[in-house]
């Protein structure tokens, strides 16, 4: 079955749904999702979104800017991170046109808290410039992104974009180096359907999935990255994977930054705010990556609680009214998944992963590149998580996902407008299906093989104790012949249920090989990495190296393996300093 549609945005997320809002009311929309669109992962984000708002002090872009610089461990492109934090503003008032319920401020402005790696310069007593933690993050309690994704989705369906709801998408259609569409197969009924387009816009999130503890959906197995990669697409960056320090000990669901940004303290066996040690000017308010490592570091020296693996996050002190205002979704998680009241008791927490710094290459207007060089693919798009801009370099600020998110759908259903009004749909190559039918028929038509579960399980759990927090070259090689071992195997994977309606397993074997395929992206690119750089921590090269990699990583697949090639960082205003907080 064909499918025509003007664009076709895969994801329904917070990118994938702003950039439909965008663009449906100039031309025919179609939404793919694998999951029912407000199941998105996007709405798992609990604690902001930022803009320099100042609406409870006094705050500006810039300040915002040179924040996301520095967060980034300096491989942000600056005049990305200008353009977003100088777009964030009106995105948000936006939002708040079309429906988003902010929490207020008595005045009844939209209320803004603190979180980590945000500041504001003042001077201190001997007047000496200092930077001091400041209420940035636009909040709904710790419902920010839920309330966001729900409203999206409502414009949405006022604009009357058609939503392919449970699709999981196979192939992209790239022919003449021109996107003209993709295949996908329906879960409903497990039927493969062609969708021809005259553009396709990937908002298909991270890939969290690829390591045993992680806050990601069960579903962000980084299909559309992986997919992009088989097309030809490089990928930029895929080394930077964010920890996120306070995962729910030991399923590590997400307990937001805002919990610290509240005021939480972080607190190891001995009973001491330990962060004094390691960021004594902001404390708990430091960037993610270095309070991942403090964790980590407490914990890899004995003084996790009990000598286990975790520390505690204690908002005890924050009172039982706070809690229910400002964080109920948390004391609800706690509560539910580890019997926790957090009015009473300290939440136990441990790193988790979480976010994906690299992805898909795109230009400041979403476009889609094929090589170092800046050449774009026409008629392909991707935005937010999947997407590499680079806004957040080594390290993402937090609350600076979600605007990544908002001002990019946004940004690139600008650029979709303009292209589809002189667009045209192009032919689809014969049988365009052929390569997904050969796929599904051999795996249908297996009796025996390698199970999946066990590779998966196997590269989950190698993932996270050779590429995760800390890395070193001894494990990254290991990594890298266990993933080429695994890759084997699993050409001869083993598909035991052989029904078509809601065939799980069929889509867990897909997404497996998803999986594979850009955790070998992310060991290579870690491996030639000797340095540290924000969320990459190599113990053996334990410095910064501005002089030899203070650049974008491009891998490129090819018949050989993957070819690593590299981009300079735009760097305008701010020049590399130590990162200090």
């Amino acid at each position: 079955m064909i499918h025509k549609h003007d664009l076709i945005i895969v994801g329904a997320g917070l990118a994938g749904l702003r950039a439909a809002v965008e663009t449906s009311q100039y031309a025919d929309v179609g939404v793919i999702s694998k999951l029912f669109p407000t199941r998105s992962h996007s709405g798992a984000a609990q604690g902001g979104i930022a803009a320099a708002l100042g609406n409870e002090e006094h705050d500006t872009v810039e300040w915002h800017v040179f924040d996301s610089v520095k967060g980034s461990d300096y491989l942000g492109d600056q005049d990305a991170i200008e353009m977003m934090c100088g777009e964030a503003p009106d995105a948000i008032y936006e939002l708040e046109h079309l429906g988003v319920p902010f929490s207020r401020t008595k005045e009844g402005k939209i209320a803004q808290r603190q979180f980590g790696g945000h500041t504001k310069e003042v001077i201190d007593e001997n007047g000496n410039s200092k930077r001091i933690p400041v209420l940035r993050a636009c909040y709904s309690a710790d419902r920010t992104g839920h309330v966001i994704l729900h409203t999206l989705y409502e414009q949405c369906v006022k604009r009357n974009v058609r939503f392919y709801a449970e699709y999981f998408i196979l192939s992209l259609i790239i022919d003449d180096g021109v996107c003209k569409g993709l295949t996908a197969f329906n879960l409903r009924d497990g039927e493969i359907h062609t969708f021809h387009a005259k553009a396709v816009m990937f908002g298909t999130g991270g890939y969290g999935r690829a390591y045993r503890v992680t806050s990601n959906a069960y579903a962000n197995s980084g299909d559309g990255v992986a997919i992009a990669f088989r097309a030809g697409i490089p990928l930029e960056d895929m080394e930077f994977v964010q920890f996120h320090p306070t995962g729910l000990y030991p399923l590590g669901i997400l307990v937001t930054e805002g919990a610290r940004g509240e005021g939480g303290y972080l607190v190891n066996n001995d009973g001491d705010r330990f962060m004094k040690n390691y960021a004594p000017t902001v404390m708990e308010l430091a960037p993610r990556d270095m309070v991942t490592r403090s964790i980590q570091t407490e914990i890899n020296e004995g003084r996790g609680i009990n000598g286990g693996d975790f520390v505690n996050l204690d908002l005890t002190h924050l009172g039982a009214a706070k809690l229910k205002e400002r964080l109920p979704e948390i004391t609800g998680f706690a509560k539910t998944y580890a019997g926790i009241d957090p009015v009473k008791q300290p939440i136990p927490i441990l790193p988790t992963a979480h976010y994906s710094m690299g992805g898909i290459p795109t230009d400041l207007y979403g476009h889609v590149l094929a090589d170092e060089k800046g050449t774009i693919v026409k008629g392909f798009y991707a935005a937010g998580e999947c997407a590499c801009v680079s806004v957040h370099g080594a390290n993402r600020l937090g609350t600076n996902s979600l605007l990544d998110a908002v001002v990019h759908g946004r940004r690139t259903g600008k650029t979709l407008v303009k292209y589809l009004r002189e667009a045209e749909f192009s032919p689809l190559p014969d049988d365009a299906e052929k390569k997904d039918r050969e796929m599904f028929a051999n795996l249908y038509g297996t009796s025996s093989g390698e199970n999946a579960d066990k590779i998966r399980l196997r590269l989950k759990e190698e993932m996270t104790n050779k590429c995760g927090v800390f890395r070193n070259e001894k494990d990254l090689n290991s990594m890298l012949d266990t993933i080429h071992e695994l890759e084997h195997k699993f050409k001869n994977v083993h598909l035991s249920c052989k029904g078509k309606v809601f065939n799980t397993e069929l889509m867990e074997i897909i997404e497996l090989g998803n999986l594979l395929e850009f955790s070998d992206a992310i060991v290579t690119g870690a491996l030639a990495r000797q340095e540290c750089r924000g969320a990459h921590w190599r113990t053996d090269h334990p410095k910064r190296d501005d002089v030899n990699w203070l650049k974008h990583t491009i891998a490129f697949k090819t018949e050989k393996g993957i070819e690593l090639k590299y981009k300079p960082v735009v760097i305008n205003k701010y020049q590399p300093q130590e990162r200090k907080y």
